[in-house]
C-alpha cells in the first residue's frame, strides 16, 4: 500500500471514530462520580504494589502496522471506564489494565511516629526538642527516619583507626573537597601553617575541643595539628555539623565525635568521649559556649591539675568562665577570645550581617522588601541583622536594655520599642541578646499568624521553647529546622532551628569571616601554652592587642591592601612603637 493511501485511510478512521463519539455518550469521559466508583471497587491496601492485567488484544486481518504511541485512544464501555487503543485501521485494542494505587490517608501516613522510639532520637536536642523528651505534653507531625544512632556503628578509616563516632566515614571524600574549599578563604591560617614548618609552637600540647564542626573548624584543627598539636574534638551545636567534613576529619586521623542532629545524650556522651580516654590528658582547651568546660568540672576536676589553659569564644562561655572566676573556681588561666577586636568587629558584625539573609532564605524562603522586623539586642550581633535587613528594604525596630547601644540604633534610623509594642504587628522576630526568656510564651500567644521566629545569639535560651511544649499546642515539621507550632485556633508560628543559632543551624557562615575568629584562637592558644611560669594567673583575660592587629595583617593581603608606616619622628610624637600596637587597650573601635 502507497504512503498516500495509508494516510488517507487514516484520516478516515479519525474522522469515523470522532462522529463515533459525538453519537454515542456510551463512550464519552468517565464523570467525577464515575471515577470515584470506579477508583472504590479497584481500592486496595496501602502497601499495594502496581498489578497490570494484560488483556487479550483483539486485531483484524492484515493491520496496518503503526507505532503503539502514536495510536488514538478512547474509553472503553465494556471495560467499565477501562481505556481501549483504535488503531489507525479502524481496529479496536484493548490496553493493559493498571489498577490504582491507592495509599492511606495522607495525614495518617506521614504524622505517624517510627513504631520504634530510640533514646538517642535525631530531633532530640538539649533543649528537650524531641518528640519522646515531652511525650504526649504536644502533639508533632514530623516523621524523622529512626535510623542507626552512630553510637552503634562500627566504623573505621582506611588506616584501622576507630578512634571517632561520626554519621559515615564514606563521605570522606566530601569533606575533604569543601575543607579544600576554605583553605582559599583562610589565608591567615594557611600562613600560619608555612611559618611554623621549622618551628611547633604547639608541640606537646593535647587540644580538646568543642566548637561547631565545620569546614572552616577542620582548617583550624589541621593547622593546630601542624603547629604540633594532637587534637579531639567534639560538636557545641547538635544542628551545625557538617557530617562529610566530620568524616574527611575522621579519615585524617582525628579523633571526632559529631554528627548532625545529636540527641542531648549523644551531646555529652560526644562530650565525654573527647575527654575520657584512657592515656590521653588534655593539657589546653578550646571551647565554644562552655559546655566542655563545664563537663570537666562537673565529671573531671582532677584533669585542671596539667591543664594550662582555656580559651573561649563565645558570648555564653565567656559570661560563665566570669561566673567562676567571681566564685574563685577557675582554676586556670582563661583567654576571653569573644571580646578581642578580631572577634567582636568582624565575626560578630560582619558574619552575622551576611548570614542573617542567608538562614532565612533558605528556611523560609521570605522576601524582606516591607517586611517588619524587630531585633532584640544592638549589639555587634544586633548591629550586623539590621543592616541587611534594612538593605533589602524591611522595616526594623529594635529592642535594648543598654542606654549607649540603644541610642546608637536610633542614630542609625532605627525604631527603639519594647518587644510588647509591636509583637502583635511583626513578621519577624529576631534575638540577639545572649540572654534568657527574651521571647516568652506570653509574646508568642500575640505573635500574628505566620509569624518567622530565630535566634542569631549563641545561647537557646533567647526563645523559651519549652512553654511551647503543652498539650493544646502541635508541632508540625516543615522541613529541617522549621517547624509551625499551631495554636489550637488555627494560628500558627514558624520556629527555626528550634530556638538555637540560626546561621551556623541552617546555613552557613562566610568563611573568610571565620578565619578572623580561628587565627585569633590559634594565637591564644600558642599564646597559653607558651606563656612562662605566671605570667597569667587563675582569671579571665583579653587576647593582647599586639595579637589582634597580627590577626587583622594576615587577612590584608586578600585585598592587595597596603600599610602605611610611620616615620619614626611620627611615631615619637604619638608615644607609639612603630610596629604597634598602635591603640590603647580602652579604644573602642
Amino acid at each position: 500500500m502507497s504512503v498516500q493511501a495509508v494516510t488517507a485511510k487514516m484520516a478516515e478512521v479519525e474522522l469515523k471514530d470522532v462522529a463515533g463519539k459525538a453519537a454515542s455518550p456510551a463512550i464519552s469521559p468517565l464523570t467525577p462520580k464515575a471515577e470515584e466508583k470506579k477508583s472504590e471497587n479497584n481500592s486496595t491496601s496501602p502497601a499495594a504494589a502496581v498489578t497490570v492485567e494484560p488483556s487479550p488484544v483483539t486485531t483484524a486481518p492484515n493491520p496496518v502496522k503503526m507505532p503503539q504511541a502514536s495510536a488514538m485512544k478512547r474509553p472503553d464501555p465494556q471495560q467499565n471506564g477501562g481505556e481501549a487503543f483504535v488503531n489507525y485501521d479502524g481496529t479496536v485494542a484493548e490496553a493493559p489494565r493498571m489498577k490504582k494505587i491507592q495509599f492511606a490517608d495522607q495525614k495518617q501516613e506521614f504524622n505517624k511516629r517510627p513504631t520504634k522510639i530510640s533514646r538517642r532520637s535525631l530531633s532530640r536536642s538539649i533543649s528537650q526538642s524531641s518528640t519522646d523528651s515531652y511525650g504526649s505534653a504536644a502533639s508533632y507531625t514530623d516523621s524523622s527516619d529512626d535510623e542507626t544512632s552512630p553510637r552503634d556503628k562500627q566504623q573505621k578509616n582506611s588506616k584501622g583507626n576507630a578512634d571517632f563516632c561520626i554519621k559515615n566515614i564514606k563521605q570522606a571524600d566530601f569533606g575533604r573537597r569543601e575543607i579544600e574549599i576554605a583553605e582559599q578563604e583562610m589565608p591567615a591560617l594557611m600562613a600560619l601553617r608555612k611559618r611554623a614548618q621549622g618551628e611547633k609552637p604547639l608541640a606537646g600540647a593535647k587540644i580538646v575541643g568543642c566548637t561547631h564542626i565545620t569546614a572552616q573548624t577542620a582548617v583550624l584543627m589541621e593547622t593546630l595539628s601542624a603547629l604540633g598539636a594532637q587534637c579531639r574534638w567534639a560538636a557545641c551545636n547538635i544542628y551545625s555539623t557538617q557530617n562529610e567534613v566530620a568524616a574527611a576529619l575522621a579519615e585524617g586521623g582525628f579523633s571526632v565525635f559529631a554528627w548532625k542532629g545529636e540527641s542531648e545524650d549523644d551531646f555529652w556522651w560526644c562530650i565525654d568521649r573527647c575527654v575520657n580516654v584512657e592515656g590521653w590528658q588534655p593539657n589546653m582547651i578550646l571551647d565554644d559556649g562552655g559546655d566542655l568546660t563545664h563537663w570537666i568540672y562537673k565529671k573531671y576536676p582532677s584533669m585542671f591539675k596539667k591543664i594550662k589553659g582555656i580559651v573561649e569564644e563565645s558570648v555564653t562561655g565567656v559570661h560563665r568562665l566570669y561566673q567562676l572566676s567571681k566564685a574563685g573556681k577557675l582554676c586556670v588561666p582563661a583567654m576571653n577570645v569573644n571580646d578581642s577586636v578580631t572577634k567582636q568587629k568582624f565575626d560578630n558584625l560582619y558574619c552575622c550581617r551576611e548570614s542573617i539573609l542567608d538562614g532565612l532564605k533558605r528556611t523560609t524562603d521570605v522576601m524582606f522588601g516591607g517586611k517588619q522586623v524587630v531585633v532584640c539586642g544592638y549589639g555587634e550581633v544586633g548591629k550586623g541583622c539590621c543592616a541587611a535587613l534594612k538593605a533589602m528594604g524591611s522595616i526594623v525596630y529594635v529592642t535594648e536594655i543598654d542606654p549607649i547601644c540603644a541610642l546608637q540604633a536610633c542614630m542609625d534610623g532605627f525604631r527603639l520599642v519594647k518587644l510588647n509594642e509591636v509583637i502583635r504587628q511583626v513578621d519577624i522576630v529576631i534575638t540577639c541578646t545572649g540572654n534568657k526568656n527574651v521571647v516568652v510564651r506570653e509574646y508568642m500567644d500575640r505573635m500574628k499568624n505566620g509569624c518567622i521566629v530565630c535566634n542569631m545569639g549563641h545561647s537557646n535560651t533567647e526563645i523559651d521553647v519549652a512553654s511551647l511544649r503543652t498539650p493544646e499546642l502541635t508541632w508540625e515539621r516543615v522541613r529541617s529546622q522549621v517547624d509551625h507550632v499551631i495554636w489550637p485556633d488555627g494560628k500558627r508560628i514558624v520556629l527555626l532551628a528550634e530556638g538555637r543559632l540560626l546561621n551556623l543551624s541552617c546555613s552557613t557562615v562566610p568563611t573568610f569571616v571565620l578565619s578572623i575568629t580561628a587565627t585569633t584562637q590559634a594565637l591564644a592558644l600558642i599564646e597559653l601554652y607558651n606563656a612562662p611560669e605566671g605570667r597569667y594567673k587563675q582569671d579571665v583575660y583579653l587576647l593582647p592587642k599586639k595579637m589582634d592587629e597580627y590577626v587583622a595583617s594576615l587577612h590584608l593581603p586578600t585585598f592587595d591592601a597596603h600599610l602605611t608606616e610611620l616615620s619614626d619622628e611620627q611615631a615619637k610624637y604619638l608615644g607609639l612603637n612603630k610596629n604597634g600596637p598602635f591603640k590603647p587597650n580602652y579604644y573602642r573601635y
